[in-house]
């Protein structure tokens, strides 16, 4: 044997002799404690009672209150399209200009228009003035020989005639004065504004193309003001009265409060579902997420009402040879406690019998305890009743136990 396979062979056995003295070691010092009653240091929950309903997960999708294409008021030639597709847009900002050359010259004739209504009705005016001052004067002379009757009647029909042609000229004032108002109008609807804030969605012309009343210019999303609409069974509406408060989860897990707005009264034969409106509580998750119009969230829709059940933490109870059981504190030491179980609720599980609200159980170090062993904690976790709308809907555990 070379001198390095001895020194090789030394070292393995200072190892193993090292390795057993600390095996030795840790087994007396276990021993030590037991025979001591070592206090074991576990994490502790309370057994609670908290409100919940069973629910049930329904595909839906965001849609958005304002949304659609804004179209032309009037008709001519594309001058200028100031957006593009992804522009975000304010109410008021003008998203498309009509050539104006035309609207103004037609704009400018009915203002010339109105010029000559107005020259008209001075002119009647002015006729009917004066006959009635011939009419005052025949008047005058009805005791003198000058006095004609005759006269007198004619003069009372040109006045008559005068006044008519004064209405007349006046009502075709107004008819010019509403032409000219209505070209103003075609002038302003020349350029083509944003109704409401939102995102461009799509373009449908471009500088050139002629355009009539009502073709679609742009398509814009208000994806500022979002609901969420799910199909919903028709067999599990009874659970959806208006103002109901249900919760609402994204694809990255992230989940919201959301409220019914309105079960809309249309059914779909094929599917037998119908279509719920839901208004979620989002704050700057529209920002912070980037939502958009039709993305998919998952709603859940509530089969129950309320009630109050017991729960305790799903990992308080050890499961071995299909029993289930839990560790219960009772002063400084723990028993050990068969419970029966219903469905999960969250990390919960619902328990039929065998503990109480107000119990602590064992979630921590539960695996390695012994009835009447002697324990030590720092108090329960932050164990709080949710909202009725937070309920999970009911899932088999991730262990195998045995429900009751």
């Amino acid at each position: 044997m070379t001198t390095s396979s001895r020194v090789a062979a030394i070292v393995l056995n200072v190892c193993i002799v090292t390795a057993f003295a600390g095996t030795a070691g840790v087994a007396f010092a276990q021993a030590s404690d037991k025979k001591d009653g070592f206090a074991a240091r576990i994490g502790v929950d309370r057994v609670i009672e908290e409100p919940v309903s069973q629910t049930m997960p329904v595909i839906g999708r965001f849609v958005a209150r304002q949304h659609g294409p804004v179209g032309a008021l009037v008709s001519g030639p594309v001058e200028q399209v100031l957006v593009d597709v992804g522009d975000r847009v304010v109410r008021g900002q003008i998203l498309a200009r009509l050539h104006m050359n035309r609207i103004k010259a037609t704009r400018d004739f009915k203002a010339a228009e109105l010029q000559e209504k107005k020259a008209a009705l001075t002119t009647a005016e002015a006729q009917l003035t004066l006959a009635e001052g011939e009419l005052t004067r025949l008047e005058r002379l009805r005791l003198s020989a000058a006095y004609s009757k005759a006269r007198r009647i004619d003069k009372q029909n040109e006045v008559v005639k005068y006044q008519s042609e004064v209405s007349e000229a006046q009502a075709g004032v107004g008819q010019a004065e509403a032409n000219l108002a209505l070209a103003q109008i075609d002038l302003g609807n020349a350029e083509i504004r944003a109704p409401y804030d939102a995102v461009v969605a799509q373009r449908h012309v471009v500088a050139g193309n002629y355009v009539r009343v009502g073709d679609k210019i742009v398509t814009l999303i208000n994806d500022t003001v979002l609901e969420v609409e799910a199909d919903v069974p028709s067999n599990r509406l009874t659970g959806l009265q208006d103002g109901r408060s249900v919760r609402i989860k994204l694809d990255d897990a992230r989940s919201y409060t959301a409220t019914v707005r309105a079960v809309v009264p249309t059914e779909n034969v094929m599917t037998r579902t119908r279509p719920v409106r839901f208004v979620p509580q989002l704050g700057d998750a529209v920002q912070t997420a980037g939502l958009a119009a039709d993305q998919s969230v998952t709603v859940e829709i509530p089969i129950s009402d309320p009630h109050d059940v017991v729960t305790l933490h799903k990992d308080a109870v050890i499961s071995r040879n299909a029993v289930n059981s839990v560790f219960v504190v009772v002063g400084d030491t723990v028993e050990r406690r068969t419970v029966r179980l219903g469905r999960a609720i969250g990390v919960r599980f619902e328990v039929l019998d065998g503990v109480v609200p107000g119990d602590l159980v064992a979630v921590k170090g539960n695996e390695r305890l012994r009835p009447g062993q002697k324990v030590t904690h720092d108090g329960a976790g932050a164990s709080k009743k949710p909202d009725p709308g937070d309920a999970k809907p009911a899932r088999a555990p991730s262990k195998p136990l045995k429900a009751g």
